[in-house]
């Protein structure tokens, strides 16, 4: 079940604990990776993780996170890689999918024609 992240959006890769007055709390995607990661909450407001998972509910789709910091003044931030373990195969955009495990509607393809039923 999807908690309410710090910055307000459902993710199902947070977690918290707040029962009792606990207050912990953990990223578990950032937590399982390889190496594992240090979460802090104030990565959740640029997170695109949640819109992910909102765009793209493939159960094939393995999401992988890392912190990544451009710039020493730049705030770090959380980049997503993806792969598809159905077709075996790396997802350039995540929010779209491999286009293998499900078929993309016809007017992402190009295909889709103008239906004009006006004679």
């Amino acid at each position: 079940m999807p908690m309410r992240t710090p910055a307000g959006k459902e993710c199902k890769y947070f977690y918290g604990d707040y029962y009792r007055g606990r207050e912990r709390e953990e990223c578990r995607l950032l937590m399982n990776s390889k190496p594992p990661q240090n979460w802090q909450p104030k990565l959740c407001s640029t997170c695109p993780v949640p819109g992910i998972i909102q765009a793209n509910a493939c159960e094939h789709m393995k999401l992988n996170a890392r912190v990544q910091r451009l710039f020493f003044i730049l705030a770090p931030e959380v980049k997503i890689s993806a792969h598809c373990t159905k077709s075996q195969q790396d997802v350039p955009e995540p929010h779209v999918g491999c286009g293998e495990c499900h078929s993309l509607p016809a007017i992402f393809t190009g295909e889709a024609r103008d239906l004009d039923t006006t004679d």
